[in-house]
């Protein structure tokens, strides 16, 4: 018997899937998604400092639209706890990602929320 997603898993993955196709096509996206590429520059910024020795270029198209959802939702949105987002993070990249990408993501989404200072409050 499959067990139903978590709504919250599955609005994650259409985001994912949305910023993933935008590194493709000019394509119709979601809102969130919408919302996730307008911050790009403070996104990326993070994302860069948390991994200097991966360029954005250079990151995986779909670990970069992991990194930037939870790095938004980490630093942007803030609705969630942060443990939670890395969480979601993890099981996305397990779930798109490569073999490397959970270990990748958890790695980089520690390192912004000590550079960030982010608590779990």
């Amino acid at each position: 018997m499959k067990t139903a997603l978590d709504p919250r898993h599955k609005k994650r993955q259409k985001i994912v899937e949305d910023l993933f196709k935008t590194q493709f096509h000019d394509q119709k996206i979601g809102e969130e998604a919408e919302k996730i590429l307008k911050n790009t520059d403070k996104t990326d910024k993070l994302i860069e400092d948390a991994a200097p020795e991966f360029p954005i270029d250079k990151i995986n198209k779909i670990d970069l639209a992991i990194l930037r959802l939870a790095v938004y939702e980490l630093t942007i949105a803030k609705k969630e706890p942060p443990r939670v987002i890395i969480d979601e993070a993890i099981e996305l990249a397990k779930e798109y990602g490569g073999e490397t990408s959970p270990s990748f993501i958890n790695g980089a989404l520690g390192k912004v929320i000590k550079d960030e200072k982010i608590t779990s409050s």
